[in-house]
């Protein structure tokens, strides 16, 4: 049985590599291309959304599949643990599944999940991203997803040290952790993040260098567990299944 997908954003850089991806994946067909401005009834007939679209867009799109049934893949940015909150209700109502996933590379998903797992041992912890600079959004839904799963993660230790948070300069703060966001011609994406204990350090540097190379490794996979979830599932950590198991 051939999954029909409609994938909302396709004429954007990361729909284009989606699209790639879904042509070359067995049991899976474009139903639909629409882009940020299309009218969202476009979305009938479709077994799966993909949404690649706009932060402004984003949740009309996961409102409209959830509303038509269908599951939704979002690899749009901006979805923080707040925004997802919002639409668990509607997801778990209607019985369909809604995977979140921040970045599709799986060099990242694993340098956040080392984050997370080295957090408890290190009483500071800041995130410095970079972008190109045509990116709108700020920061990204990577350091934001890497932050909430610091902050989680320390919930036994409590908030990561970070002094003179009224200056502006310390960056923006995202559960409790500071995050620096760079925009800048020339980059793909980049995010480090800087852990610090007494007299140590520990870095986590993950580098995308290629997005089409990078992500479509990412997107094949996430593709037929979205077309599968049930609930609300955030990360591709858990489409991997790295044998850590952060809080969603």
């Amino acid at each position: 049985m051939t999954t029909r997908v409609a994938l909302v954003g396709g004429t954007g850089k990361l729909g284009a590599i989606i699209r790639t991806v879904i042509d070359g994946l067995d049991g899976f067909a474009l139903h639909a291309v629409l882009s940020s401005r299309s009218d969202i009834d476009e979305l009938d007939g479709a077994d799966l959304v993909v949404d690649a679209s706009i932060p402004s867009v984003s949740v009309d799109v996961v409102r409209g599949a959830i509303e038509r049934g269908a599951n939704v893949l979002v690899g749009t940015s901006g979805w923080s643990a707040e925004r997802i909150a919002l639409v668990r209700p509607l997801v778990e109502s209607a019985g369909t599944g809604a995977v979140f996933i921040p970045n599709f590379s799986l060099g990242s998903a694993l340098g956040t999940a080392l984050a997370a797992l080295a957090a408890p041992f290190f009483p500071s912890a800041e995130i410095v991203e970079a972008h190109r600079h045509t990116k709108i959004d700020s920061p990204s839904g990577t350091a934001v997803r890497t932050a909430e799963l610091i902050a989680g993660a320390r919930a036994g230790q409590g908030p990561v040290d970070a002094p003179h948070v009224d200056q502006g300069a310390r960056g923006q703060q995202v559960a409790g952790v500071p995050i620096h966001s760079l925009r800048r011609p020339g980059v793909v994406a980049e995010q480090e993040v800087i852990l610090s204990g007494a007299g140590e350090s520990l870095r986590i540097i993950h580098d995308t260098i290629d997005s089409a190379e990078a992500y479509a490794p990412g997107i094949r996979l996430a593709l037929p567990f979205a077309r599968d979830a049930k609930g609300v599932i955030v990360g591709l950590e858990n489409v991997i299944d790295l044998g850590i198991r952060p809080p969603v």
